[in-house]
């Protein structure tokens, strides 16, 4: 029997519990969608239901964002490199052996580490303004790289600013093409979890650790040269987040991307996500045949 439903769940991973959401029957293949800053699987809620026809989807949110666990600082070590860590064992609990990952924003180190670990899992890519190349990082980079030279108490303090209401609805907002279809509740969403007490700190780490998944850039670039795995990029041509360098980039580097830059910005889901599952369905059938 087909599950189109989406269902609520949570799994145990170390010390953390993964929620996640999932859809679709487990003898499809598998989609894993890794959510960006500020975002949750929430963010993939109009997406996950177009997939499920055809695909398992799976969708986890990282500790210390949506519905899953958010343990201190002090607690759990908020780098880029242990979450993706979770999320592989994750993923190898609930016997996922081979999917697609759609990578946006954060998803995409999360993602490209899992990669590089493990070539032999990956079916391929869906990239969704996510970036492997410095010219890719836009404008709010200025405010990690202080960060990243000098974490003083000023320089922390103008990136906590990247964690307020402000910033959070300028990245739903910001270069939309149809913003009478962009929910207030993405933003809202994003923001009530973000105001909780400690996630300020989370967030802090999360932001001085990003200069490591630049540092990664020129491994991951030779992963995807070398493996030449099939990618989807789907990108918001007006995000002020990650540039269009950075999706073309991809052209460059591997012979079977497939580049669409979509009128919209960094949350191109809020207006095309009826438009991306069609191009994922009709790329990977093109591709597997499924």
């Amino acid at each position: 029997m087909m599950i189109n439903h989406v269902m609520y769940k949570k799994l145990q991973v170390e010390d953390v519990e993964i929620f996640y959401r999932e859809a679709g029957h487990s003898s499809k293949p598998t989609i894993v969608l890794l959510h960006g800053f500020p975002s949750s699987s929430h963010m993939f809620r109009d997406l996950i239901p177009l997939l499920a026809d055809r695909y398992h989807v799976i969708a986890p949110d990282y500790p210390g964002f949506g519905n899953s666990s958010m343990p201190g600082v002090r607690e759990f070590q908020y780098t880029f490199e242990h979450i993706s860590r979770i999320i592989e064992q994750f993923l190898t609990r609930l016997d996922v052996s081979r999917c697609i990952l759609y990578c946006h924003d954060y998803g995409g180190p999360v993602g490209f580490r899992i990669a590089v670990r493990s070539p032999w899992r990956i079916l391929g890519f869906v990239i969704q303004n996510a970036v492997v190349n410095v010219d890719g990082l836009g404008q709010p980079f200025d405010v990690f790289k202080k960060l990243w030279r000098d974490p003083s108490p000023a320089n922390q303090a103008e990136f906590a600013t990247l964690a307020r209401f402000e910033f959070t609805m300028q990245q739903y907002l910001t270069g939309v093409c149809q913003p009478l279809v962009v929910s207030p509740d993405g933003y809202s969403m994003d923001q009530f979890f973000l105001n909780r007490t400690g996630n300020d700190e989370i967030q802090l780490a999360l932001g001085y650790d990003y200069r490591n998944n630049v540092k990664e850039y020129p491994r991951w670039q030779q992963y995807l040269y070398h493996y030449q795995p099939p990618a989807l990029v789907t990108w918001g041509r007006n995000d002020f987040i990650f540039t269009v360098d950075g999706a073309n980039f991809f052209a460059k580097i591997l012979s079977r991307a497939e580049i669409h830059l979509l009128c919209g910005g960094h949350f191109i889901l809020e207006e095309k996500s009826a438009l991306i599952s069609d191009l994922i369905k009709n790329y990977y059938c093109r591709v597997y045949g499924f």
